[in-house]
């Protein structure tokens, strides 16, 4: 059993950095004007896909299994009108995704059928949380690649 789980937390240990460092490297060109922007009339700005996956990211693996304490509003992740600067936003999303390796990487074999008890999922246990995590990072990494992808064509198409 133990090989199962050091294979299970290797690849989600590396989905997640791989995943994150696609944040990352979407978001290094990007102006904090630009990482604020809507390019489109619907939907919403790079800054606030990375607030909510920020928050769900902390709420469900930092607060709901590593006991974080996080405390989410999930609504400000898509209405927040601050506009904190980018290199803020980022530095949090980091810190989001070193708490979900840390705890990957704590987990113990029993740990990943253990109940999950958290509100606004349907995951059954810690495996199926973390496995939904995971799935909704890329989700919405595929969103941040289409908004930088329209941004660089709006910058190029201004000069």
């Amino acid at each position: 059993m133990a090989d199962l789980n050091q294979t299970v937390i290797a690849s989600l240990d590396a989905r997640f950095v791989k995943l994150s460092g696609g944040v990352r490297e979407l978001a290094a060109p990007l102006s904090d004007e630009d990482f604020w922007a809507k390019p489109f009339p619907f939907g919403n700005s790079f800054g606030h896909l990375v607030l909510h996956l920020t928050g769900n990211l902390s709420y469900y693996i930092g607060a709901q299994i590593a006991g974080t304490g996080y405390v989410r509003n999930r609504p400000v992740e898509f209405t927040d009108s601050s506009r904190p600067s980018k290199e803020t936003v980022m530095k949090n999303f980091g810190e989001a995704v070193e708490t979900v390796l840390r705890t990957i990487n704590a987990q113990a074999p029993d740990d990943w059928s253990k109940p999950f008890t958290g509100a606004g999922s349907d995951a059954k246990d810690r495996f199926d949380m973390v496995l939904q995590c995971a799935t909704h990072l890329h989700h919405h990494v595929g969103q941040l690649m289409y908004i930088a992808f329209e941004l660089k064509n709006k910058t190029h198409e201004g000069t």
